[in-house]
This record gives C-alpha cells, structure tokens and sequence, in this order.
C-alpha cells in the first residue's frame, strides 16, 4: 500500500517497527516536558508514528520503504502586502469553499483572529451555526463570537465551562486522544456533544497563529540559538522538573536535558533554511502541529468531519514564499479583515480588548496605561468583593476545590497500574508540591502525571 502523508497531517498514523515490546521511557520524559511526543515516538518502543510530507509504502502495518515528496523552504517573492492579502484572500477563500460547499457548517468563535478571518471568508446569512464558551466565574468570552455573528447574520449559540467536567469525560477523553495530549487543554469535551448536533461539519481555525506571524525572534540568529529558541518553546512551566524526575527514577543513563538537546539539534538540522523565523515555524508546522494540535484535533474529529483551511497544503506551500516582514504582526489576517469585512475589524481584539483592528497599535500607548489600570482595578475589586479568584486557566475548573481534588488523588494515588510504572513517591511530590508550593507553575506536571495515569489505566496492554 502507497500511502502520502500531508504536510501537516490531521491525524497520527501509527504502524509497528521491530524494535522489541516495551514502554519508550525516553519518549515519555520528552512528552512529560513538553505536553507532546516528538517526531516517530510513540508510548511503546515497536511503535512509530508516520511523519509529514512523506510518502510511505507499507504493507503488514511496517513501513518498506519512505521518501519525503516535499520540504519547507523560505523562497519570499518581492510583493507588497496588498498582493499578498489578495493572494491570500483568493487561496483561503477557494480552499474554504471548496470543503464547504453545501454543508451545514459550525463554526468556534473567539476572539482572536483565526477565526475572525475564517468568519469574514463566508458570505454573510450562510447556512453557519457559531459557538463560543467561556469559563465558570470568569470574564465573558462569548461577547466576541457574539458580536461578530450578529455582523455576519449567523445563529449564535454560547455555553459555560463548568467545574469539574472533566471527571464525567475523562475516560471518554482518553480513548479520543489515545493519551497523547493531557487533559487540561481540550475544554470543547466539556460542550461537544451539544455542539456537535449543530451541523455537519467543523471549520475550524487552527495553526493560524503560526503561519501567519512571526517568531519573534531575530532573522539572522545563529543555529545553535534556535535550538535554544526551540528547546525554551517548547519545555513548559515544570515540564522540566517533571522529566528529570522521571528519567532519574527510571535509571536511564545519562541526563534528559542533553537527550533532549540532541534530539532538537538534529531535527533541526534537517531543516534547510536561513532565515531563522522561517525555520522555526518549519519545525514548529513538522514537530509540534501533527503531535500536539492533531492529537487535540480529535476532539472534533470524533464527532464529525473537519475543515482546517491553515492546514491545507497549497496553504503551507502558499507561506513559503511570503517574506517575513509581511507575516510579522498577523498583517495579512488583519488587512484581509478589513478589505473583506471592515465591520467585523471594527470589533475589539482579545488581546488588546476595547481596541481593534484599526487601533490595537495604540494599546501600550501611554494614553492607554489609566484604561488598562482600571480593567486590572475592576477585576481585583470583583475578586475580593465575591470572595471568588476570576478563572482564566482551565486547570483552575479540574484542579481546585474539595470535588476536584478528591477526583485528582483517586486517579493519581489510587491507580495501581500507574504507580507500577511511575514511583508513588515521585507522584506523590509532584501532588504535594502543586498543593503546597505554586499550583501555576505545578499544574503542567500535575496535568501530565493525570494522562499517564490514564495511559496506564487503559491502555497499557498494546492492543
């Protein structure tokens, strides 16, 4: 069997390899670390994951042999940014109708952009049903999807995350995700059956924020500070002590830190390219997007089909010949949004609320430091008038409180096919210490701990 994968692929393929039975400890300290496994890993060591842009012929479930058919590549062409918002208006248009066409679409609002410029690309009164949540005892999230339906004429629904959701889902969550993402970020498990029911199809917005912006980083740094650029990205609050925790506790020779480093040098070496945003986002779209985001992207998937329109090929192709300076700054989403559909700019940016897309470049202006001042004014007096912290991260609704907590030890003090492989006394400090030390900076760890749990519990025994 031929098999092509995408260039980046909606989905983990799995196939066997005749590397012997056992768990891949090393790809789980990585996984711990970062909330992802990298590259081919998978939990077991016979088992691999099929990588982007390749094409594979398989046969038995074993790879015979591969080719890569693509590459990224950083070739930027000399146009201005009114090309490219039009080129890129043609592009994402066709490629959203394309996929579209005749179905009854749903659509997650935020209030980003990603799913403002998807928004701006239908016609307005479409056949579309839109949805956006927003946490249990927080600010409203929903006021975005709110107002930019209205704009656009689509039926507009909105739902609360509540505490504790995760406890009714978490075996069901399990099995979608096979474990390879922790359960503290895919929140749409809280509400997926409703929204489901709405259409027949999910348009929806991710990897958006990567191509189309910059790294943030310097064009002309060295390599070996990309590698640190990559390694800083991709290790999250605690991950580190986590995986050193581990490697340590499972007597793997060596230090995880200098695996890990090793591991990024050589992947990044692969990528040729000499701009180094441009080559970051390369790693990023190969590594990151098909082992985190995708993982995630069940979810959806599960339920109903999917449409990435940032995912789709002529899309990547289409970034790499767009010159950094045009992708810095979300540019093109933003002088799409306001060629396409200039009320729908008119409404504020999350990120710099009440301003928008006309005026968000004002936001660290000093004329904004009293409105920013007093919002941050309001939110402390709301806090100690309630007696309630505002909720802004979803571990907050799966961790805290009595409920959550007793959910929280059962599964990581009580499950016995866990603390076979990972030490009680090592879970048991990472527990303490999310308790007692900072539950912020211990709520990575805390979160990756739960999904190996998970793992252990339901699907250690290779099937």
């Amino acid at each position: 069997m031929i098999l092509r994968t995408s260039i980046i692929p909606e989905e983990q393929k799995f196939v066997d390899n005749d590397n012997p039975d056992g768990i891949n400890l090393k790809a789980i300290c990585i996984f711990a670390a970062a909330g992802f496994f990298l590259e081919k890993d998978s939990y077991y060591m016979n088992e691999t994951v099929l990588q982007p842009f390749t094409e594979y012929d398989i046969s038995n479930n074993k790879v015979n042999t591969s080719k890569h058919y693509w590459q990224w590549h950083y070739t930027p062409r000399e146009i201005s940014i009114k090309q490219a918002t039009e080129e890129f208006a043609d592009l994402f248009e066709r490629i959203s109708n394309e996929n579209l066409k005749n179905k009854n679409i749903i659509l997650p609002l935020s209030g980003g952009l990603d799913s403002r410029t998807q928004a701006a690309a239908l016609d307005e009164g479409a056949n579309v049903k839109t949805y956006s949540y927003k946490f249990a005892d927080s600010f409203d999230e929903t006021k975005y999807g709110r107002e930019i339906s209205g704009i656009k004429n689509f039926s507009f629904h909105e739902y609360k995350i509540p505490e504790g959701y995760l406890w009714n889902v978490i075996d069901k969550l399990s099995e979608i995700n096979k474990c390879y993402a922790d359960f503290t970020h895919p929140r749409q498990m809280a509400v997926i059956d409703s929204v489901s029911k709405l259409g027949d199809v999910f348009y929806l917005g991710h990897w958006g924020d990567v191509l189309f912006d910059d790294m943030g980083i310097e064009e002309n740094i060295s390599f070996e500070e990309q590698a640190k650029v990559i390694v800083k990205k991709i290790l999250k609050k605690g991950g580190l002590e986590l995986a050193e925790a581990l490697w340590k506790a499972w007597g793997i020779e060596g230090d995880f830190q200098t695996y890990l480093k090793e591991r990024i040098v050589n992947l990044l070496a692969e990528i040729k390219i000499d701009n180094a945003n441009s080559q970051v986002r390369a790693f990023k779209s190969t590594y990151w997007a098909p082992r985190w985001t995708s993982a995630n992207m069940a979810v959806f998937s599960k339920y109903l089909p999917v449409v990435l329109p940032y995912y789709d090929d002529e899309m990547c192709k289409f970034i790499c010949t767009i010159p950094e300076k045009l992708l810095s700054g979300r540019q093109i989403q933003i002088e799409y949004i306001k060629m396409k559909a200039p009320e729908l700019a008119k409404i504020a940016w999350q990120n710099y609320d009440p301003l928008n897309l006309y005026t968000y470049k004002k936001f660290k202006s000093k004329s904004m430091l009293p409105m920013r001042a007093l919002k941050k004014g309001k939110r402390i007096l709301n806090e100690k008038l309630t007696g309630k912290k505002m909720i802004t991260r979803n571990w907050e609704l799966q961790f805290l409180g009595n409920e959550n907590d007793l959910k929280l030890k059962e599964h990581l003090l009580e499950n016995k096919s866990f603390s076979d492989i990972v030490p009680i006394e090592l879970i048991r400090d990472f527990y303490n210490k999310f308790k007692t030390k900072d539950s912020v900076y211990y709520s990575h760890p805390l979160s990756m701990l739960l999904t190996i749990s998970l793992f252990c519990k339901n699907r250690l025994p290779k099937k």
